[in-house]
């Protein structure tokens, strides 16, 4: 059984063996997460290249050598050749790394699942490698279901949340108005792209919270 967490990948040495498809898509979401991106490829897909030319990641332009990982805290193992991605995952793990092999989940510490983003609001589905086309098809329905407007929301409830804590007393009466407040109606809004009603919602239950206290 795998153990959900969000990791702060922001500035840390992030290696990435390959330079195919699989490894542009690692490349990408070790992108959003700000991490500092190493490529080690003898060659590598055209997107890849042009980030390395715009400076967004390192490219060393050649193939896995023992040494490589040196300083890395996240090894991604992508490359085509199975006996290299199984000698990498040793010596990322000696050096205190972790590591994912896209295609040889048995060397992996931590699978990376389907995602959706909406701003700082993320999304995640896992099959525990069960079934990665259920996985695809789950994110699908959820980017139907939360279109873009909800990372917008998500900002908006940050300052909703810092004005309930300073009208609302303890943090069990704060947790009973959210979860009487947060109803499929005020996400229904937002979906539709209401946001001001659901902020008038939320404000009138705060102000009725406060009141009744």
């Amino acid at each position: 059984m795998l153990y959900p967490m969000n990791m702060k990948l922001s500035g840390r040495r992030c290696v990435v063996l390959g330079g195919g498809a699989v490894a542009f898509r690692k490349v990408g979401t070790l992108r959003q997460a700000e991490a500092r991106v190493v490529v080690i490829a003898p060659e590598v897909v055209p997107a890849l290249a042009e980030m390395a030319e715009r400076g967004e990641i390192e490219w060393q332009r050649a193939s896995y050598e023992q040494g490589c990982l040196r300083g890395a805290f996240l090894v991604i193992c992508a490359t085509d050749d199975v006996a290299v991605n199984r000698q990498a995952a040793e010596e990322a793990r000696l050096e205190g790394a972790l590591v994912n092999a896209p295609a040889q989940p048995e060397l992996s510490d931590f699978s990376v699942p389907a995602s959706l983003r909406r701003g700082n609001l993320l999304l995640a589905v896992s099959t525990g490698d069960l079934s990665p086309a259920f996985s695809r098809v789950l994110r699908e329905y959820l980017e139907e279901e939360f279109p873009p407007v909800f990372g917008e929301w998500l900002e908006r409830l940050h300052v909703l949340r810092e004005e309930a804590k300073a009208r609302i007393g303890t943090s069990r009466e704060r947790e009973a108005f959210w979860r009487r407040a947060m109803d499929r109606r005020v996400l229904d809004f937002v979906r539709d792209g209401q946001l001001d009603r659901a902020e008038a919602e939320l404000r009138y239950a705060i102000d009725g919270s406060w009141t009744e206290s």
